[in-house]
Order: C-alpha cells, then sequence, then structure tokens
C-alpha cells in the first residue's frame, strides 16, 4: 500500500514538473552585446536578412554599385567588409542605387532596388528594378531580370521602394509613387512570379492625409510587411525625409483583397518617431527580420543624429528588438540612443568578428605581412595559415563603395607600390595617405564565397604571382583573369 500511494505521489509530481516545463519554457540565451548603428556608412534604408547562420545587410548607395554585408552576430555588421554584389552600367539605370530588398522566393534570392538614368537630374527617372540570383547566397551572384513599373504611374513609370507583399498564394509589388494626380503614395499590383507584374495598373492603398504624415511635405514610402498570428501588417515611412519627423505608421489588412485601399486599416496615430531625448531624428525607412532561434521580432531602421540629418549619408542602420501588445499588434517602443549596449538576438552563438584572414583559393595560404614588420614598404606576400596578428586584416569602409586593409599588427594599410598602373606592380604596406592606390574595392565572384580586391586607381587586383603555392609568394597586382589565384576568402576572426 506505502509502495503504491509513494508511486502515485511520485508521478503526480512528474507530471506537475513536466507541465510546468511546458508552461514555462527556458528563456533563450541573449545574443551577443552590441551597439547602434550597425552600419556607420551609407546606413540609409536598411535590410536585414538572417539566413543559415549569418545577417545580410544592405542599404542605400547613392551610386551605381549595390553591396553586402555578411555576419554571424549582428554586432559583427558594424566592421563586417562591404562587399560589392551588383553594379551596371546601363545608362538608364546606372545610378542612385536606392532602398534594396533581399527576397527568398521560390528557391532564389530576388533584390529589389530602384536606380535612375545617368545624366538626369535626379530623381524623375527612378524606376523599379529585380536581380535574381543563381542558387541559394543572399550574396549572388545575380542578374539583371527586369523592370517594374505600371502604365498609371507618373512620371512615366515612377517607382520606388518596392517591397513584396505574400498574401495566401499570392504575391504582390507594394511601393511608392503617383498615381492620378495623387500626393505620393503607398501603391500595389499583383505579381505573376517575384519579376513579372500582371497587370500595369497600380492602385493606391494609403495616402497622406493625416498632420503627421505630411512634416516637410506630404510623403507615404517605404512599405514593409510584418505577418503574425493570420494578421498583416504594413509599417511605412510618412513625411519628408528632410525632417526629423520623418516617422513610422502603420496599416493593417482588414479586408478579403489586398488591391483594395478599403481592405487597409490605418492607424491614426504614428508608431516610430523621433526620440529627442536620446538624440535619434527620422527614424524611418525600415526593414524586419527574427532572432537566430526565432523567438524574437526585430526592426531595422535608419536614423539622424541631429534635426538637420536630411537624406543624404549621414542617415545610420540601427536596430532594436520589438514586442507585441496584448491585443496583436506590434510595439516598436522607441528609438535607442547610439552607443548604448544593448542585448543581440537570441540565439547567437558565434563570436562577433572584429578582423579577417583573406584566404587565396588557390593556394590555401593566408594574406601575410613579411615577418610582422611595422616599416612602410614591408612586402605582402602569402604564407601558411598561422592565426598570428600580421595574417588578420580589418576592413575599414571608406563611405564611397571603397575599403582600406589595414593590418591588425601594424596598424597600416595595404598599398600599390608608387601608385603603379603595371601588371606586376608590388602590394606592399604603407602608412595611411588617403589616396586611391591604397583604396580597394570588394568585388562578390560568381565562384562561391570568393571575393576580388580592385585597387581603385588602377582597377587591377590582387594576384599571388604565378599562381604560387609555396610560402613567400608575392602577392602583387594584376590584370583580372578571373582565376582562383585572384580570388579570396573572407574568414572572421576575433
Amino acid at each position: 500500500m506505502f509502495r503504491t500511494r509513494y508511486l502515485l505521489t511520485l508521478a503526480a509530481a512528474l507530471l506537475t514538473l513536466l507541465a510546468a516545463t511546458a508552461t514555462h519554457p527556458t528563456a533563450a540565451a541573449e545574443g551577443r552585446p552590441y551597439t547602434n548603428p550597425v552600419k556607420a556608412q551609407k546606413g540609409a534604408d536598411p535590410w536585414l536578412e538572417y539566413y543559415n547562420g549569418n545577417y545580410y545587410l544592405v542599404t542605400t548607395s547613392f551610386t551605381g554599385v549595390l553591396t553586402m554585408r555578411k555576419s554571424p552576430t549582428l554586432a559583427g555588421l558594424a566592421a563586417a567588409p562591404s562587399v560589392q554584389v551588383w553594379s551596371d552600367t546601363t545608362a538608364t539605370r546606372n545610378t542612385n542605387f536606392w532602398a534594396p530588398e533581399l527576397h527568398l522566393l521560390g528557391g532564389r534570392w530576388y533584390l529589389y532596388y530602384s536606380a535612375g538614368q545617368s545624366g538626369v537630374a535626379c530623381c524623375d527617372s527612378q524606376r523599379t528594378y529585380v536581380l535574381e540570383s543563381a542558387g541559394t547566397d543572399p550574396m549572388g551572384p545575380y542578374s539583371f531580370k527586369n523592370q517594374l513599373t505600371g502604365s498609371n504611374l507618373t512620371p512615366g513609370g515612377w517607382l520606388i521602394d518596392a517591397s513584396v507583399l505574400k498574401q495566401g498564394s499570392s504575391l504582390y509589388l507594394v511601393g511608392s509613387g503617383f498615381v492620378g494626380g495623387s500626393t505620393q503614395s503607398l501603391v500595389i499590383a499583383p505579381m505573376s512570379n517575384p519579376y513579372t507584374l500582371s497587370s500595369s495598373t497600380f492602385g493606391v492603398i494609403s495616402s497622406p492625409t493625416l498632420s503627421w504624415e505630411t512634416q516637410g511635405s506630404p510623403v507615404n514610402e517605404g512599405p514593409e510587411p510584418l505577418y503574425r498570428n493570420g494578421r498583416t501588417f504594413l509599417t511605412y515611412s510618412a513625411s519628408s525625409c528632410q525632417t526629423a519627423d520623418y516617422k513610422l505608421g502603420q496599416l493593417e489588412l482588414t479586408g478579403s483583397n489586398p488591391l483594395l485601399a478599403s481592405s487597409w486599416t490605418k492607424k491614426q496615430t504614428p508608431v516610430f518617431q523621433r526620440n529627442d531625448a536620446a538624440g535619434v531624428y527620422g527614424p524611418g525607412h525600415n526593414g524586419f527580420f527574427t532572432s537566430p532561434d526565432g523567438t524574437e521580432s526585430w526592426i531595422v531602421y535608419h536614423g539622424n543624429n541631429s534635426a538637420s540629418g536630411g537624406c543624404g549619408n549621414g542617415r545610420t542602420t540601427r536596430a532594436q528588438k520589438f514586442t507585441w501588445n496584448a491585443d496583436g499588434t506590434p510595439n516598436f517602443g522607441t528609438p535607442a540612443a547610439l552607443g548604448a549596449t544593448l542585448a543581440g538576438p537570441a540565439g547567437e552563438t558565434a563570436a562577433t568578428p572584429t578582423a579577417y584572414t583573406l584566404v587565396n583559393r588557390n593556394s590555401g595560404k593566408c594574406l601575410d605581412v613579411d615577418g610582422g614588420g611595422t616599416a612602410d614598404g614591408t612586402n605582402i606576400f602569402q604564407w601558411t595559415c598561422t592565426g598570428g596578428a600580421n595574417q588578420k586584416w580589418r576592413i575599414e569602409d571608406l563611405g564611397n563603395d571603397t575599403s582600406r586593409l589595414v593590418n591588425v599588427a601594424t596598424g597600416k594599410v595595404m598599398d600599390t607600390a608608387d601608385c603603379s598602373t603595371a601588371d606586376g606592380a608590388d602590394l606592399r604596406q604603407w602608412s595611411w595617405l588617403n589616396n586611391n592606390c591604397q583604396k580597394f574595392r570588394l568585388v562578390y565572384t560568381a565562384t562561391g564565397d570568393y571575393t576580388r580586391i580592385v585597387n581603385e586607381s588602377t582597377g587591377k587586383v590582387a594576384d599571388v604571382a604565378d599562381c604560387g603555392t609555396a610560402d613567400g609568394a608575392d602577392v602583387r597586382q594584376w590584370t583580372w583573369l578571373n582565376n582562383t589565384c585572384q580570388q579570396w576568402q573572407f574568414k572572421p576572426t576575433t
């Protein structure tokens, strides 16, 4: 009898413990500490994806180049290489790249952005374009797929800030444009696939009619879908980006047809706006992402450090966690101050990179400053990877689509000897002189996770002499031959 009672008591206790465990799951471990901004150079109109162990960040460039940063932690994006994933020389679409977004649809990545025409004053030539990846790598390679425009958009098809809305099995393109003499409004059209509109006519789903949407000028732009528990929200940016009152508003899809304005209900007050006490002005043009473990909702957005910051490259990329109200609507809180240490997204396990080793694809050896010598002119060659500081490089974004490569051991930069334009000119280290011979474009190749290092002055690339595989083989500049001796993998390190 006693044994039976004991077993029943034990079973009840176990059931109680299991129920408590199911009801109160263990809190997810916080991610790596980070501070805003997560991108200080060209940080406007950010889009951030977490995919397969890495964050991928793209932003407005104002040039004919799109660069992307990749990092295993949110904190690591601040110092990650800005790698060129697309450029365009077609005169009708090779300038003013704005508001790029990545979407994984049907096993391919699609990169949407707006661009303008070379030689035409900003900004009536802005149109929306879409690229398609060759595979499942968010960094590409990409190929040009289509222009997306409408017959009733003015002037001449003007459309910016495009995003993809998913509703059931249907896709819709949402963006910002002018229809029938409207003010700058949120517009929508159905899609037959990720790169084709099934109608050339756009409908308006929101116009700037409320006082907080018309500061500076009446604007609705940057629509961004957010989904939860069967509900669909659409945040958008309102008022002129020239003002400190640029902010976020919110629509909810409350009807059955996303193409109809009557299916959307607008929140009458802004959902995210300036925080003067924290020194954050004009926060807007956001995106959303989920923490690596899937438990947290995060917003990425840009902001200015002063009330007069305007619409230029002074805007920086910021990110923060947000919560959900009891009624099921998002609660974005207030913008966090720059420099405050915050807990990163839950589920991050990798260390935050602070530097990179550059590994040659052909030889598997590392870019190395000879002996860690600190003198100007010390040679750069390849050597078996040892983890030494003379093989570690900080990749510092210069804010003009180029970077400088700073050796961790010496603090000096990679330099093309005597600014020579010849094939075979030596690559060495030198004190920073801020000239183009010391600036490099990092260009993603079409063959895996490798990059070519292109000198801004000469257009030639870092090359292992004669494709040597031995320790000490020289690294020089050479005309691009698209061989593996000219391709480098950027491996994160601390």
